[in-house]
């Protein structure tokens, strides 16, 4: 158990530290937008923050939205890790607690950002990152007029992300033909979710056996015995 226990730890540790020093070196040497190939013309590190959830979904403009956001996170987390502990505990396959454990790191790394870039890097009210219609704060921005900005403050961050594929549907294709293949831009922690999910989903068969076949095959038994 304490060996499963360390081994998820290290995991979760590193998809973690990964994260946050991409993050940290994307936040502090790129310039918003900016962008360089890293493998070919098809995966690209491109400088975006986003004030929603994984993939740069948005959920809303005022306040409470990215509160009640941001609490989910919170909460969902905690839940996984209540959830870990007890599977653990049942004696789940390692692989299984890897999967729990992608899913509550990315999590995790993204509620970092959320909670502490604010504070951690200075803040521009009139950035393009920061601009959010609807929210009711009115900044001064200079030549370029007045703008809305966020909220700011722990747990109102903006989550950074950086990757992106840079490729396209065939034309051929009907409906989607010359659309972008993935057009979201991501970070570890989203690629870490995704990856716990996926794994998941894929697995869940051996995660989740049915007990209720198990049931019935020892019914019968049951039955031939009286037989």
């Amino acid at each position: 158990m304490k060996k499963k226990a360390l081994i998820v730890a290290v995991i979760v540790t590193l998809i973690l530290l990964a994260d946050q020093l991409v993050k940290i070196y994307v936040k502090t040497n790129f310039e918003p937008g900016e962008s360089y190939n890293l493998v070919g013309t098809w995966l690209v590190a491109e400088y975006i923050e986003n004030q929603g959830m994984a993939f740069g979904t948005s959920f809303g403009s005022q306040a409470w939205h990215k509160l009640a956001l941001s609490l989910f996170r919170v909460v969902a987390i905690s839940a996984l890790v209540y959830y870990w502990f007890k599977q653990m505990k049942k004696g789940a396959p390692l692989e299984f607690l890897i999967a729990i454990g992608l899913v509550f790191a990315g999590a995790t790394g993204n509620l970092i950002d959320s909670m502490f870039y604010d504070f951690t890097f200075p803040y521009d009210p009139c950035s393009s990152f920061n601009y959010l219609e609807g929210s009711g704060n009115f900044v001064d921005c200079g030549f370029m007029g007045e703008m809305e900005t966020k909220n700011q403050g722990f747990l109102f961050g903006n989550v950074v992300d950086m990757f992106k594929f840079h490729g396209y549907w065939p034309e051929w294709m009907p409906w989607i033909g010359g659309e972008p293949l993935f057009p979201a831009i991501w970070n570890i922690a989203d690629a870490s979710i995704t990856s716990g999910v996926i794994l998941i989903f894929i697995r869940q068969k051996k995660y989740f056996p049915k007990e209720e076949k198990e049931g019935v095959s020892e019914d019968q038994a049951v039955t031939e015995g009286e037989e």
